[in-house]
């Protein structure tokens, strides 16, 4: 009985709805761990989407949609501002593909423009003002 598994695994069990200010979306934005029901309970002004490897998937198409579901459901139009930590083929096709749901939806996705130098490093970064 402990080997089986569940026709219908969610990442988040059904409930209220949870706001927040900033959410990072787990593990690298991979299905696995996120699905519609994340976003229909994990509600948040900004979203922070990290993963750079297309091999695993990340960040994953269907977790972007799975924003747009989960949004979609709200009892609200508030602002949700989307953070990409990096550039990617995935995030730019999805950006492009469903821009008119985003801002139907009142998402906005931010792009890096931005860059932090230190040292002997640079890297892109975002300002986020709660």
């Amino acid at each position: 009985a402990g080997n089986s598994k569940s026709s219908k695994s969610t990442a988040v069990p059904p409930g209220p709805p949870m706001y927040l200010d900033l959410v990072y979306i787990p593990n690298h934005s991979n299905r696995k761990n996120v699905d519609v029901e994340f976003f229909k309970r994990v509600r948040s002004s900004y979203y922070v989407v990290s993963g750079n490897d297309s091999t695993a998937e990340e960040p994953s198409r269907a977790v972007l949609d799975s924003l747009l579901e989960g949004k979609a459901q709200w009892d609200s139009n508030m602002q949700v501002t989307l953070i990409p930590t990096h550039d990617s083929e995935v995030m730019r096709e999805w950006y492009q593909e469903t821009h008119e749901k985003q801002q139907d939806l009142n998402i906005m996705v931010l792009a890096s423009s931005s860059t932090v130098v230190m040292q002997d490093e640079s890297f892109p970064a975002c300002k986020i003002e709660l």
